[in-house]
């Protein structure tokens, strides 16, 4: 019970310290990535969601060790040709004749939330994956701090968590 409380503490703990991070103005912005859809056609989305799998596998090992916001851009810049391959291997293994473009930019962006973490409207850097037109729906989520990046627990849905606060409180109970 005691180990099951601290997990949810630290959990928790660290959605205040993400929502924190990335607020606007706030001088430690977070470094977003959405992924965008060439349309909104049914097909044009599920293959949004299969390009998300493979960008989020292909990056995951190479921001394990990004502890900061700049070492994690300095990675995305760095994999970019990389991020773009994943991509367009998924498209073109599916049918898809349009490809993909990656970029590193700062752009508005509306309010959104992520489960209990809601990000407000503002300025914000981001990776951005463009789907051939990149004029469908997206897929988003949070590099930096790694909301959705880094090895660590795997929760069913193919994606994997790790947070390095929930680490630290695990060694420290074990």
């Amino acid at each position: 019970m005691k180990k099951k409380i601290a997990v949810l503490c630290a959990i928790l703990i660290c959605l205040c310290f993400a929502a924190c991070a990335c607020a606007p103005g706030s001088g430690n912005d977070c470094l977003r990535i959405h992924i965008r859809a060439n349309s909104n056609s049914q097909t044009d989305q599920k293959v949004k969601y299969l390009v998300k799998d493979a960008v989020v596998e292909y990056l995951t090992p190479l921001l394990a060790s990004a502890d900061t916001k700049d070492k994690a851009k300095a990675v995305v810049l760095s994999a970019r040709d990389g991020i773009e391959a994943a991509a367009e291997r998924v498209l073109a293994e599916n049918g898809f004749g349009y490809g993909a473009e990656a970029e590193l930019t700062t752009e508005v962006f509306p309010a959104r939330t992520y489960g209990p973490l809601t990000l407000d409207s503002g300025e914000y850097e981001a990776l951005i994956v463009n789907l051939g037109s990149g004029s469908g729906d997206n897929w988003w989520c949070v590099v930096y701090p790694p909301l959705c990046f880094v090895g660590g627990e795997d929760t069913g849905g193919g994606v994997v968590y790790k947070s390095a606060l929930l680490e630290i409180i695990k060694k420290f109970f074990s």
